[in-house]
């Protein structure tokens, strides 16, 4: 049994994503909340597209809570050159990066980090690489990255369905990743 902050490591982690939520029913009030639903709603979304990322060498963070949330890779979305190292640093601990087996070119090389270790990936084969955090992947913590062309990308859009299957929470995560592309 793991022990984090005096608590069992499940109800920590689940202390930690529990959010306070109110619930309307139809013809209800809700204030506020409803009103900026509703802004957000009809407001379309930008989708940013990620640029090819300067130099050979790249870091990737593996943290607990970043700019995109929580149980999360950053950046989670690169772009690189065919031949470019990426550095996945363990910042926070319990992470990891794994490719995911089916999510990248053919032919490519795979890789699983160990535990609260840092590892170094080159990738030489062209195509779009997604990976996760083995023990976060219920909870989206994964990444993605193209290298060179996107060569590959339907077999990784087919891919998703399953992926998102093994989602907790945070699904919509692969689709917005690769929409970045």
């Amino acid at each position: 049994m793991f022990i984090f902050n005096g608590k069992k490591y499940e109800e920590a982690v689940i202390d930690r994503l529990l959010v306070q939520v109110n619930i309307c029913l139809e013809g209800q009030d809700c204030g506020s909340a409803s009103q900026m639903s509703q802004a957000v709603a009809s407001s379309p979304v930008e989708v940013q597209k990620v640029e090819l990322s300067q130099g050979s060498e790249h870091e990737v963070k593996m943290l607990n809570s970043g700019e995109g949330g929580q149980m999360i890779f950053e950046p989670a979305v690169l772009k690189v050159s065919v031949g470019d190292t990426i550095h996945f640093k363990a910042v926070d601990m319990s992470h990891n990066s794994a490719v995911i087996d089916g999510m990248l070119p053919a032919g490519a090389e795979s890789w699983a980090g160990q535990m609260n270790m840092d590892i170094s990936v080159t990738l030489d084969t062209e195509g779009v690489y997604v990976y996760q955090c083995d023990p976060h992947v219920m909870m989206a913590m994964i990444g993605v990255i193209q290298v060179g062309e996107a060569t590959n990308i339907n077999d990784i859009k087919a891919a998703t369905n399953t992926l998102k299957s093994s989602f907790v929470m945070n699904a919509e995560r692969i689709d917005t990743y690769l929409n970045q592309l």
